[in-house]
């Protein structure tokens, strides 16, 4: 039978209303739908139809309101009645969404879907889930929200869904799946250093932590796996570090302990803090241990403070300043002008403001975070000098810290030319976290890298990993000169005013493109407590992550 027969044949089919919608099914298919995106007949033809009149069939241009609610109508009644096939087919990617939607039953258990659209933004459209998840005999309830967003496909113009795991739950990232079962990891309760019992309801910063602890200890803490419908993390989500996450217990385990070093004066207080600021991080631990105290972030659904990775700005002068002490290529009394301008590689790099220091010592410039009083030093450096200070003295960029649950390591890379000079301020390739930059602050109050951790190592005998060589007494005491003198007279000196004198601090402004305002970053120390903070897109360091450090240190612990 030839293409027109068909077309002929498919009229005849009695239309159906799915989700208001007119449409002709034809073999699980809606060919209606299909012509109601600009199909139809002439568009059956095929070959008789010439390319000129293809691409004049092709829509472009935004969305109507008319083919946003017709096409997430279509992909939300399909999946509600279990036609997964139907609700793939308005997807822009079919067989990752048949590959989702069929666990979503199959292997997650959910039966009974109602979906019910909210109101519409444009090409997104938010919506309710109501299921029942059934395993063995056992159910409960399931609700959550989530959204799709419709888009025009570019060879033909269609609408469709345009599909990430995250629209089938928010929790999903592409590659994750959803699974229903009897739980590989028993649950843990985890308990903070005064044997205290932590909760994300209580700390809401510690829910990727809790997770995390999960992972790490779940089988050797002595509890009992119950029945639960998690996340299971896919390929891209395990490089990311990201843990596996409950998201309904079906039935509850026999829960094992694990104690953690956390601090619940300073977890309160850091809690506290960051919930003031927009994209706030903030981590503080003990020098003399590496015992981790607190950890918190504004949002809760990414561990910035852990697993971060951002360019540091100035504060990346600590590591920069022990390199050239060490080196005897200068010292915190040595005169050393700052100037306006510097031209390295082919860039020229300006301070900020513009400001200049033409008679001063280098202490001043890094109290006053001068940048070019360190990008001066570039050409007497090789290309591997930062990396193996980085690495050497502070156990940085090494990917071998083991604190109890994942956390990312900081990254040196050994780079180049202008590249290289910017290393030199925590710009170019350099990435930290507050969980690095406060190890870098303890490192310089002990004078030895001990590595944070959250569990103590005794736990599980892990080993802790250890940097190959200790800075020297002399150098120790020239970084702790210049961050003294920051804190008290420099950009630190409001921040950290009335914590002296047995202190040390250094300020940091993070460019980053695209960002009105640079990442502003604090990190210092007092005593036996280091802390260091991101605010992201905050402005200069003193002024929004130097607040949050200070209070901390200030209520101690």
């Amino acid at each position: 039978m030839g293409k027109r027969g068909r077309v002929a044949e498919r009229r005849k089919t009695r239309p159906a209303v799915v989700g208001g919608v007119i449409a002709v099914v034809v073999g699980g298919v809606g060919f209606g739908a299909y012509a109601l995106y600009g199909g139809g007949a002439a568009a059956d033809e095929g070959s008789s139809t010439s390319a000129a009149q293809k691409a004049k069939a092709v829509r472009t241009g935004p969305l109507s309101a008319t083919e946003v609610r017709t096409t997430a109508e279509h992909f939300l009644t399909a999946w509600q009645q279990g036609k997964v096939t139907q609700a793939a087919a308005a997807t822009d990617d079919s067989a990752a969404a048949t590959a989702l939607l069929t666990g979503y039953a199959k292997d997650a258990r959910i039966k009974g879907v109602t979906l019910t659209e909210g109101a519409r933004t444009g090409a997104k459209v938010p919506f309710s889930v109501k299921a029942t998840v059934s395993y063995k005999g056992t159910s409960k309830p399931l609700t959550y929200d989530s959204a799709l967003t419709v888009v025009r496909r570019a060879e033909d113009g269609k609408p469709l869904v345009d599909w990430h795991s995250a629209v089938v739950h928010p929790d999903l990232k592409d590659g994750d799946t959803l699974v229903t079962g009897e739980s590989g990891t028993p649950p843990v309760t985890a308990l903070d250093r005064d044997g205290g019992k932590i909760t994300a309801a209580k700390y809401p910063s510690l829910g990727t932590v809790l997770d995390g602890l999960r992972e790490k200890f779940g089988k050797t803490a002595g509890g009992r796996a119950g029945v639960e419908l998690r996340v299971v993390r896919g390929t891209s989500s395990k490089s990311a570090k990201s843990s596996d996450k409950t998201l309904l217990e079906l039935s509850k385990g026999t829960p094992g302990e694990v104690k953690t070093t956390l601090s619940p004066t300073l977890q309160a207080a850091a809690e506290q803090q960051v919930s003031e600021r927009k994209r706030a991080s903030v981590v503080v631990m003990r020098p003399s241990t590496g015992e981790i105290l607190a950890v918190a972030n504004t949002s809760h659904g990414f561990n910035t403070a852990f697993q971060g990775s951002l360019a540091p700005g100035s504060t990346m002068k600590i590591v920069t300043s022990t390199m050239l002490f060490e080196k005897d290529l200068t010292s915190p009394g040595a005169s050393h002008p700052c100037p306006k301008k510097y031209k390295l590689a082919g860039w020229t790099f300006h301070n900020d403001a513009d400001s200049e220091i033409k008679q001063g010592t280098f202490k001043m410039s890094f109290g006053a975070s001068c940048n070019n009083a360190f990008i001066n030093f570039a050409p007497k450096l090789s290309d591997s000098d930062l990396t193996k200070e980085a690495q050497q003295v502070y156990g940085l960029g090494l990917n071998n810290w083991a604190i109890g649950v994942p956390s990312f390591d900081g990254s040196v890379p050994v780079q180049s030319g202008a590249q290289m000079g910017a290393s030199l301020i925590g710009q170019g390739g350099v990435r930290m976290n507050p969980l690095n930059m406060a190890s870098v602050a303890s490192t310089v109050a002990s004078g030895v890298f001990h590595q944070p951790y959250l569990v103590s190592p005794t736990v599980d005998h892990r080993t802790l990993a250890k940097a190959s060589r200790t800075m020297s007494s002399k150098t120790q005491a020239e970084l702790k000169e210049v961050m003294q003198y920051t804190a008290a007279y420099g950009t630190a000196a409001k921040a950290m005013a009335g914590l002296g004198p047995g202190y040390g601090a250094k300020t940091g402004s993070a460019e980053v493109d695209g960002q009105k305002k640079p990442n502003g970053w604090f990190t210092a120390y007092r005593g036996d407590l280091a802390a260091a903070g991101v605010v992201q897109a905050g402005g200069h360091g003193g002024d929004t992550a130097g607040p949050i450090v200070a209070a901390l240190l200030k209520t101690g612990g």
